[in-house]
């Protein structure tokens, strides 16, 4: 193990290069471009690396083209909805109308009913009365 009292000071190379206006542009571009990259990597090797950008714009599209889909899920729900909201109303207005119609058929078939009972009672003592006619006749 070597310990040092004097830390170590590493130099890097100096270059003196001068660039200019148009290499700087160029070299900035190639930082900053939203064309994607081929990586050379061993694993990575046929895919393709895109920039921050270039990976913000493709999430913006993404998430714009989900939310449109959404949107219209949506849209679909609500007609859907809405078209069995109006067949239920409908089929509710037509229950009611055969409702009504058999109501007013039932109160028909009631006071029908209770005038033969009465008939059916006037004469049944019409007949006891003439049955009692007869055994008195009989009887004379």
């Amino acid at each position: 193990m070597f310990l040092f009292d004097e830390p170590v000071l590493f130099q890097l190379p100096v270059f003196d290069a001068t660039f200019t206006p148009d290499e700087i542009q160029e070299l900035l571009s190639f930082v900053d471009s939203e064309s994607p990259v081929s990586s050379t990597s061993g694993s990575e090797t046929g895919r393709t690396v895109y920039s921050v950008n270039e990976r913000k714009r493709r999430r913006m599209e993404s998430n714009r083209e989900s939310a449109r889909r959404s949107r219209w899920r949506k849209k679909k729900h609500l007609e859907d909805v809405t078209n069995e909201v109006d067949r239920l109303k409908s089929e509710n207005r037509e229950l009611k109308n055969r409702l009504c119609l058999v109501s007013h058929q039932c109160q028909i078939v009631k006071r029908e009913t209770n005038r033969l009972q009465i008939e059916s009672l006037l004469i049944r003592q019409k007949l006891s009365g003439l049955c009692q006619i007869l055994v008195n006749m009989n009887y004379h």
